[in-house]
């Protein structure tokens, strides 16, 4: 049975609300090291993913154009609908999703569209490295053991 990807997004997931401030979201980004915020409406365990705001968001739709951080809410920055992932859907999905979509995190979500984690392309590429690397070898393990074999 194939792994879904919610076996190994993240779980600790940052969030805001609509309400929250630019620069809140900012300062808390710096504080937890992250370059995006998922937004979310609802509280408690059912937080519904509907949004993201990136750091890149902030510097291009905000600081670049000379707009006042403090006075927008995240909400008014919100320019697409969210792209989430189901947590039992595939690498091949996933990576499908964020390409069609242009995006390089996706919330990652349950049945109910409960946000259980975030996935990034980071993720993917570390959990498929271990698998190339040892694609990678396969060639030279063959030799190694023709050589062996034909002694």
């Amino acid at each position: 049975m194939a792994t879904g990807i919610g076996s190994f997004c993240v779980r600790d997931v940052v969030t805001v609300t609509r309400e929250t401030s630019v620069v809140e979201a900012a300062a808390l980004m710096r504080r937890r090291h992250v370059g995006a915020v998922v937004i979310v409406e609802g509280g408690g365990d059912r937080k519904v993913p509907v949004g993201m705001l990136t750091d890149r968001d902030i510097v291009v739709e905000i600081v670049a154009v000379g707009l006042d951080g403090t006075a927008m809410k995240v909400g008014e920055v919100l320019q697409r609908p969210i792209t989430s992932i189901d947590e039992d859907a595939g690498y091949a999905e996933t990576v499908r999703l964020m390409s069609v979509n242009g995006v390089r995190r996706m919330p990652v979500v349950d049945k109910r569209g409960t946000l259980v984690g975030i996935i990034t392309v980071d993720d993917i590429l570390r959990q498929l490295a271990g698998p190339l690397v040892a694609l990678s070898d396969l060639a030279t393990r063959e030799r190694q053991y023709e050589a062996e074999v034909r002694r």
